[in-house]
């Protein structure tokens, strides 16, 4: 089988680069991958657990890279063994462009599967293997893309929000229950109150 695609990563090239030779990176984004452990800079041993219609199986194999040309692309290949499954194997030819501010990759790739992989029909394997691909660079542009970095930005400034509200409410709680000479008056509630502060304020700056 032979597919070839595109995906434009908000990123520059050699931050693209980089996350496309760190095993860690690649391991999140490989859907059911299991491990991915760097032997070399240019190998890796990889365990991936994958379904492909009725026949599902856990492959080992090896992942080798070459036509290294940093940071304009690679051509990675491997061959994993499944068992009873069969095996599968093949390659693809990975390259990075400028795109604006961002990087554009772009990827030719070819496969072959034997064993009852191969009798589960050409159709199939061919949607599972684009599917897989999909999955692949959503994920990977994902991760490495700003959009990833400004949706944390968001989600941390959601949580300092919350915690903004919670310490107002705090202290209008500590005034109230001042006023009632709850628990020693307000000396005791002013230092609840200033101790609840602090910690908000910690907490926004480990946040930030």
């Amino acid at each position: 089988m032979e597919m070839s695609g595109q995906q434009r990563i908000a990123a520059p090239r050699a931050k693209v680069w980089q996350a496309l030779n760190d095993p860690e990176v690649l391991r999140q984004c490989i859907p059911g991958c299991r491990s991915l452990d760097k032997r070399s800079d240019s190998e890796m041993a990889a365990t991936v657990r994958a379904k492909v219609g009725p026949v599902s199986a856990t492959f080992n194999g090896t992942v080798t890279l070459t036509n290294i040309d940093p940071p304009n692309g690679y051509t990675i290949s491997g061959e994993g063994k499944g068992g009873a499954a069969g095996f599968a194997k093949g390659g693809a030819d990975v390259k990075l462009s400028d795109d604006g501010d961002g990087t554009l990759l772009t990827y030719t790739a070819k496969a072959q599967v034997g064993g009852k992989l191969a009798q589960v029909g050409a159709r199939l394997i061919d949607a599972t293997a684009k599917q897989m691909a999909d999955q692949f660079f959503t994920s990977f542009a994902e991760k490495v893309g700003e959009g990833a970095l400004a949706r944390v930005e968001h989600a941390a400034e959601e949580v300092a929000h919350e915690v903004a509200e919670a310490v107002e409410q705090a202290e209008e709680r500590a005034e109230v229950a001042a006023g009632r000479n709850f628990l020693g008056g307000a000396q005791t509630w002013a230092l609840i109150a200033l101790i609840v502060v602090v910690a908000a304020l910690i907490i926004a700056r480990w946040i930030g």
